[in-house]
């Protein structure tokens, strides 16, 4: 049961990177700017973060392994679209639409079926464990696998072994079974859905005006801000009323868990950050091809992989503050080998040892800061607190392509000055993750917490998303 479950998350997560190493040839392949192109990735990202908490709602309206195949469709035909790409839009369509709506509906049923199919806390942590595995691979073995693809091939071959991934994992859900049925009398709160995703669509796409049009930028925001503004005073109002809403501002008031979902943000901001500016310098700026760019992302590879299988180990001798404050410090010195080498040397390998620090500081904090979140909530409320680690974490991976990004590209032909002001902004973004940190209480979704051992009722203790 956990192969397709754990296939499905490797390739959203491989879904988020490796277009990052096909920017060039995309883009001269589409007669496009690598602006576009960027713009195609952060609007994958965004889509999955404001349509999750919706999707993760869906579930329990249409059944959750319904949403897991349909997800998985509409995945399938948004590779095969932007496989078949004549532009830009249709790329667009193909990737940051079908692929992004997709994945935001097969991925709450991902933890939700693990959730039921594992009762005792134990074995649900070893499965989500092994899931956990299989994103953080995915998501830094994309550029690797990517780059492969798009030297070989071509960088449409990508999208149908996506396609062809999709098809396995649709196979191998014929062992998968929803313990629940579906309740089609579940109300839907349609206008929350509406007010929250508009609002941080305006966000985002308003920090991708920064380098264009600065009164837009500001308009666009300033917009996002009052939406999401409303969508809280909406929701205050329904609760009042005795009313479901799309989400229950009750998950707001646990001083713990709004730390820890900063730092998810953060981390996902630093990850896909680092792995765009570093993509697109080396290939725009240096003049890299896709599988020279991929290779070195070899190293971030490594560093997620030995930090994830020593994630458990570590869990049980350190405090989940400790860890997610040593990562964001090594993730800091990752960035800093990155600026310190940059100017040293133009040879590729010179991005090996920084990326490698990232890798690993990235794979020690990602399951402590999703463990402080879950521990801070009883099993009655871990289908909404999952929804929304989940949104936060996408939303961090959009912040970091827009706001990265568009430093980058705001003028590439200036060489590093550009890339060093990037890595800059996402070396402060580290040490405010540090501080943010050191504000989480020490025992903070430690396993066997009296907490825990109490509740027949306590929630997994490894849990991630995309």
């Amino acid at each position: 049961m956990l192969a397709p479950l754990a296939l499905a998350q490797f390739i959203c997560s491989f879904a988020g990177s490796n277009m990052n190493v096909m920017i060039s040839d995309i883009s001269r392949d589409l007669d496009t700017t690598v602006t576009g192109v960027q713009l195609a990735i952060t609007l994958f990202l965004l889509v999955m973060a404001i349509l999750m908490i919706p999707c993760s709602k869906l579930t329990d309206r249409f059944g959750r392994k319904r949403c897991f195949i349909v997800g998985l469709a509409l995945y399938g035909v948004g590779a095969l679209l932007s496989a078949a790409a004549p532009g830009l839009g249709i790329l667009i369509l193909g990737n940051s639409i079908f692929e992004g709506v997709g994945t935001a509906l097969l991925i709450p049923p991902v933890y939700i079926l693990t959730t039921l199919a594992f009762a005792d806390l134990t074995s649900r942590a070893r499965a989500f464990g092994l899931i956990s595995g299989m994103g953080g691979i995915g998501a830094a073995a994309g550029p690797l696998i990517g780059g492969v693809i798009t030297s070989a091939i071509s960088w449409r071959a990508a999208f149908i072994f996506q396609a062809m991934v999709i098809v396995a994992i649709i196979v191998l859900s014929r062992h998968v079974r929803d313990p629940l049925p579906a309740d089609p009398t579940r109300t839907f709160d349609v206008l929350g859905a509406v007010l929250s995703a508009v609002g941080m669509f305006f966000v985002v796409f308003g920090i991708l005006q920064a380098d264009t049009d600065l009164v837009l930028m500001v308009a666009l925001i300033a917009a996002g801000v009052a939406f999401l503004v409303w969508f809280f005073l909406y929701t205050r109002g329904r609760e009042r009323a005795g009313k479901e809403p799309l989400l229950t501002l009750r998950l707001f008031r646990n001083r713990t868990s709004n730390l820890a979902l900063v730092t998810q943000n953060l981390q996902w901001l630093l990850l896909m950050g680092v792995s765009f500016v570093v993509a697109v310098f080396l290939q725009e700026v240096r003049g890299y091809n896709a599988i020279e760019t991929g290779v070195i992302f070899t190293a971030a590879t490594v560093g997620v992989l030995v930090s994830s299988l020593a994630a458990e180990r570590l869990a049980k001798r350190h405090a989940q503050r400790t860890l997610i404050m040593t990562g964001f410090i090594v993730t800091a010195a990752g960035i800093g080998v990155l600026l310190a080498l940059v100017g040293a040397s133009s040879r590729v390998i010179a991005f090996g040892p920084g990326l490698l620090l990232i890798g690993l500081g990235t794979g020690v904090m990602l399951t402590p800061s999703v463990n402080v979140v879950q521990s801070s909530f009883p099993e009655a409320l871990q289908g909404d607190i999952s929804g929304l680690s989940r949104s936060v974490s996408n939303l961090g991976s959009s912040f970091g392509t827009a706001i990265a990004g568009t430093i980058l590209v705001s003028d590439l032909a200036s060489g590093n000055g550009t890339y060093v002001a990037a890595m800059i902004v996402l070396a402060v973004v580290s040490l405010a993750g540090i501080v943010i940190a050191m504000r989480i209480p020490a025992t903070s979704g430690q396993p066997g917490t009296p907490r825990e051992r109490g509740r027949s009722d306590a929630p997994p203790t490894a849990v991630s998303h995309t």
